[in-house]
């Protein structure tokens, strides 16, 4: 389960359960998708890396997970 990536599958799963619960509170979809992507992006990268894919598809997610937490941490200091 975990050498074909699918128990991050389900984690990302999980995730797009939690997306809904959150628009169903009143959160607005960039909230929302701005305060999940980065671990979303990460799981992207543990996925690539569990089923031995090249290296640039474990890089490529990690990086990008940083500007993406940036943003979403710069956005909640605004208010």
């Amino acid at each position: 389960m975990f050498a074909s990536g699918h128990a991050v599958d389900i984690v990302l799963g999980v995730i797009g359960l939690e997306l809904l619960w959150l628009r169903r509170q009143g959160w607005s979809m960039a909230t929302a998708g701005l305060r999940l992507a980065p671990g979303m992006l990460m799981l992207f990268a543990l996925r690539a890396a569990l089923t031995g894919l090249d290296w640039r598809w474990i890089a490529v997610p990690l990086i990008a997970s940083l500007p993406v937490h940036l943003l979403d941490l710069a956005r909640t200091a605004r208010g």
